[in-house]
């Protein structure tokens, strides 16, 4: 880690305070596209495996129920001033040069359609109210540009109006996915949650495999015999870490159990469910329910009391959404979703670390906390 005298080694631009707008490059990222989806993994997720019969008007009506049910996507169609203040706020515009990657454009695209069916101006001079047919044309466009969109909303930030960009990303894909036209890196892995239990595909004997692995070398670090329990039932915490920090960043499962070995805290892991990551947020409102809903279940079938998050964005941005998408929390506790960090505050509150940490130890380091996703 960088020492408080070590200069970079790579210049930042953003250390001066700005980070200078790409030349403006028309259409640059407009061939830019993902991988169709397969039909064997749209079966298992419960989506069309092929472009619909009258896809337009399956696709109006399919956005016609999201205005109903999501009032703020309703307001997020009316209020946008085009101020321009997330113009270049956007990751994949800095990449790419394309215009159409500014956060109003990409967003604009739907508002088009939104003119074009749901105002009165729209159906009647939809020229002057610059409002666009849903055609091959307009769903091509959808398609390569909402999903050059990582729903990070750092866009949202910079919004005077607060208008959640994400939500309408995921708005499109929702619609498109209605009506069979979604990617391949999005279902597949939808469909090894409901296949394995994890985004990853890792097979529940894999999943034990790794943690009796990890003890090992935590022993053979430590000289303890910290443990990573799987399908404990009874357990009093169901750890939902994210399934790649048990093959690739083992690092953070590692400090989990460490941790949990310290408080004394009996904890598990699930093989019916281990994947916090809800790769539902990206496709569709359906999917997005029912992959929360096997953390709940796992919760359930094992009989713990408390439901941990553990570190991962799109993760806890589903995760949060738990009571409205399956209903109370009450049977655990806390009754509502908990997240890693929450609970490491929990119990530096409660004095759990009192007289246990030399803060010396790393005081000639420079910590900043950065959530990766």
């Amino acid at each position: 880690m960088a020492k408080f005298d070590e200069k970079p080694i790579v210049k930042d631009p953003a250390r001066d305070g700005i980070v200078p707008a790409p030349s403006i490059r028309e259409h640059a990222a407009a061939e830019v596209k993902c991988w169709t989806s397969k039909a064997k993994d749209l079966k298992l997720i419960d989506l069309p495996t092929e472009r619909v019969p009258d896809w337009q008007t399956k696709a109006i009506e399919k956005f016609g129920e999201l205005l109903a049910r999501n009032k703020a996507l309703r307001v997020y169609m009316d209020i946008c001033v085009r101020c321009g203040a997330c113009t270049d706020k956007c990751q994949f515009f800095l990449g790419t040069g394309d215009p159409q990657n500014f956060p109003v454009a990409r967003a604009e695209l739907l508002r088009k359609v939104y003119r074009r069916y749901f105002t009165p101006g729209g159906q009647l001079f939809p020229d002057l109210a610059d409002a666009a047919d849903f055609d091959e044309d307009m769903l091509n466009k959808w398609y390569t540009y909402f999903y050059q969109c990582s729903e990070c909303r750092r866009c949202s930030v910079f919004c005077p109006y607060g208008i959640d960009t994400a939500e309408i990303t995921m708005a499109a894909r929702e619609i498109m996915a209605h009506i069979g036209v979604s990617t391949k890196y999005v279902t597949e892995v939808v469909a090894k949650v409901y296949q394995h239990g994890n985004n990853l595909g890792i097979p529940a004997p894999a999943w034990k495999d790794n943690c009796e692995f990890l003890e090992e070398e935590i022993q053979n670090e430590t000289g303890l015999p910290i443990r990573l329990p799987v399908d404990d039932e009874g357990a009093d915490v169901l750890l939902v870490p994210p399934s790649a920090d048990n093959f690739a960043n083992t690092d953070t499962m590692i400090g989990y159990a460490k941790l949990f070995h310290f408080l004394g805290v009996r904890w598990t892991t699930s093989t019916y469910c281990n994947e916090g990551g809800n790769f539902g947020l990206f496709l569709d409102f359906q999917n997005l329910k029912k992959v929360n809903k096997r953390i709940i279940d796992a919760a359930r079938m094992l009989g713990v009391k408390t439901i941990i998050w553990g570190e991962c964005g799109h993760a806890w941005r589903a995760g949060i959404l738990t009571p409205t998408l399956n209903g109370p929390m009450d049977m655990f506790d806390p009754p509502y979703p908990y997240h890693i960090s929450q609970f490491m505050v929990d119990m530096l509150r409660r004095g759990a670390f009192d007289g246990k940490l030399d803060k010396t130890a790393n005081d000639d380091v420079i910590v900043t906390y950065h959530d990766p996703c």
